[in-house]
Parts: C-alpha cells; structure tokens; sequence
C-alpha cells in the first residue's frame, strides 16, 4: 500500500479530529477503578480516567496526609487495570494506543513501574485484549481475547505471550482456553504461585 493508502486506514488515537480544550481535574476520589499493589507491599498502582498513577501504600506523601499520585502515563489513550510484574519493576495494563498496526483497540503493553516509554505487548486489530497478570517469573502475560457476535455481551478466552512479543515478532500468542459460544465469558485470569495453573472465573450458566 502507498503511505497515503496507509494514512486513510490507519488512526492515531491520539491526535483528535477536531478542537480541544484542557480542563484541569480536581478529585479525591473515582469509580471504577483497578488498583494493584506491588510486591514488596509499599507502593500502589492504580487508573484513573484513562491515566495511571502511583503512589506510596500509606498515603500520597508517604505521611498518611492528602498529597499528590505520580501519573506515569497521561494523553488521549484510555490506560486500566495495571498489575505489577512479581519484582515490582514493571507494570502491565490494557491500552488502546495505537501500536504497531496503527488501529487504536485494546492491547497489552507495560512500562517501568515509574513510568517511561511504554512497550507493546499484543498487536491484536480486531478482538480486544484485556485483564493482564504476570506469570511468576515474570516472563509471560496472561489477558482475556474478548469477542462479540450481533446480538451477544460478548465472550472471552485466555491468551498467553512473551513480555517481548513484539519485539520478537511472536504477537500470535497461545491460546489457553476456548469460549464454548460467543455468550458465556471468561475474566479475571491469575496464576498458580508455582506457574502451573491458571485460575479464572466463568460464565456455567446452562444453555447457549
């Protein structure tokens, strides 16, 4: 494809398609929100109207008193769910940035824990990735495919990968379960402590 052919059928989530404006946010408190804690039990991660912050477990200024969360990611994307790597130094979440593919959907990315360049983890352009969690070694990523058909709340499978996928090309991923129907859903995927197994909850209502 010629780069104007790519240019009309990729989108930058990013740049917004007409006029913008900043509006300053002053809260203290939010729904919704995915929050993990960090190995070593002394910090938090949380999201927050499609940015993610950290702060000190005790309070945001470390003295149990009101203070300010470092944001380590900002922009248009919409960025949840982070989940601390087992040594704490790296965060994965579920972002639709565009990536790779240049088509804004939800994927798997990670970044430090203190922010930084955030790298891509899954490359899917049209099933949503979503629901991260770490293997104990930190090597592999867990998240849930999501699909939908034309008249259903849609339906999930787990899915493996590489913390590196794409970097080493291998965004194809292993599949781990099978949706039954595109009705019943599976979430929440976490892991043995040993690594053997995964643990996740699941839609056993009788019928299709």
């Amino acid at each position: 494809a010629s780069d104007a052919e790519e240019e009309s059928t990729s989108w930058n989530i990013e740049s917004a398609p007409g006029p913008t404006r900043q509006q300053a946010i002053d809260t203290v408190e939010g729904t919704w929100i995915s929050l993990d804690v960090s190995p070593d039990g002394k910090r938090i991660v949380f999201d927050l109207l499609g940015d993610l912050y950290q702060m000190p477990i005790d309070g945001a200024d470390g003295k149990k008193k009101r203070g300010h969360p470092k944001k380590i990611t900002s922009g248009v994307a919409w960025d949840m769910q982070p989940r601390f790597s087992p040594d704490g130094k790296h965060i994965a979440f579920t972002s639709d940035r565009s990536g790779k593919s240049k088509k804004a959907g939800d994927n798997i990315w990670t970044l430090p824990a203190d922010g930084g360049e955030p790298v891509q983890v899954t490359n899917e352009t049209y099933r949503l990735f979503n629901g991260p969690v770490w293997s104990p070694d930190g090597q592999y990523i867990v998240a849930r495919k999501h699909f939908t058909s034309r008249r259903s709340l849609g339906a999930g499978e787990m899915w493996m990968f590489h913390r590196d996928a794409l970097a080493r090309n291998a965004t194809a991923g292993l599949q781990l379960t099978k949706r039954a129907n595109d009705q019943k859903d599976v979430n929440e995927p976490v892991f043995s402590p040993d690594g053997k197994y995964i643990y996740y909850s699941l839609d056993a209502t009788p019928g299709s």
